[in-house]
């Protein structure tokens, strides 16, 4: 049974984690645990932004809108979006201890997923079209993830952040999973935070259930906005309402020195796996693929192919 104590300190409504600028303002010190950050700014049309990265790297990925990221002697024009159901975003990559200028003429939101790392990596630019866009699941549990900053596909020190969609009436997230223990080979150690948009003012609901004694609980009904902090327990699923797409970003990062994504299924569901050799995938996906670009670097939907993917 949830307790309301988690369901206040892990499930943030749209506003209530508001500070300054940004409508969204998660940092380890708020969140009590070492590592993830994220951070939704946003900017009317004409609005600048000045971001000092600390000691930790971040990614500026537009949610709406587009952008040009100024930093470390570059710049970086990034042309975004309409929106999270509409297409894949280029986005731009920052190192720790440094200064970065965000600027829009046109106005939009745009997400700052940030951890705490101890290498400085160069500033880079992240083109849509090499984003790999990659299809999990099947039947009812078919999702969609934007691999943009996944641990094998885009170079940081600690930070692994990826995009998921999830048609009307589908669950992801499932089964649940966790990555809240050290285990070579096995699992990582991951603190993650979830957030939230929902198609058209829609609602959705997320589970985090326990995996140890006094672990943490929490069933959320989330709306655009919102968030969900994970630092330990089975998570998932993550639920779309009939006829709205629900969309999360997933920031992670842990203590481990290897960048990994390594999880472990809640023994009572991994059954599902099972159901899904011959169920076709939801036909409604991709929602989108990566734009197309310059030849040879055109970008790549891929069908299921890891059966140990959950997400």
């Amino acid at each position: 049974m949830t307790t309301r104590d988690d369901q206040q300190r892990y499930h943030l409504p749209a506003s209530r984690a508001a500070s300054g600028p940004y409508a969204l303002d998660i940092r380890p010190g708020t969140a009590g645990w070492d590592r993830s950050s994220l951070r939704v700014l946003e900017l009317a049309p004409g609005g600048v932004h000045t971001l000092e990265t600390g000691d930790s790297e971040w990614i500026v990925l537009p949610l709406s809108g587009g952008c040009t990221v100024q930093t470390a002697g570059v710049d970086f024009e990034l042309l975004g979006r309409e929106d999270v159901f509409s297409a894949v975003s280029d986005f731009a990559y920052l190192p720790r201890d440094t200064r970065a200028q965000i600027a829009s003429g046109a106005g939009g939101r745009f997400a700052l997923a940030g951890a705490k790392c101890e290498r400085r990596l160069p500033a880079r630019y992240g083109p849509a079209p090499e984003v790999p866009v990659e299809l999990r699941g099947a039947g009812t549990c078919s999702r969609q993830v934007n691999n943009f900053a996944a641990a094998d596909t885009f170079a940081c020190d600690r930070l692994i952040a990826v995009e998921v969609l999830t048609p009307g009436g589908n669950w992801s997230s499932y089964p649940p999973h966790k990555h809240d223990e050290h285990l070579p080979g096995v699992e990582c150690e991951l603190e993650e935070i979830y957030y939230f948009e929902v198609e058209d003012d829609g609602l959705g609901y997320h589970r985090v259930s326990p995996s140890r004694a006094d672990g943490t609980d929490v069933l959320a009904e989330v709306a655009t906005g919102d968030a969900v902090l994970i630092p330990d327990g089975w998570h998932g699923p993550s639920i779309a309402p009939p006829g709205r797409t629900l969309y999360y970003l997933n920031v992670m990062a842990g203590p481990g020195e290897e960048r990994a994504w390594l999880i472990r299924d809640h023994p009572d569901h991994r059954w599902i796996r099972d159901t899904w050799p011959g169920l076709p995938v939801d036909p409604r996906l991709p929602l989108y693929g990566p734009p197309p670009g310059p030849p040879g670097t055109t970008g790549r939907t891929t069908p299921p192919q890891d059966p140990e993917a959950t997400r």
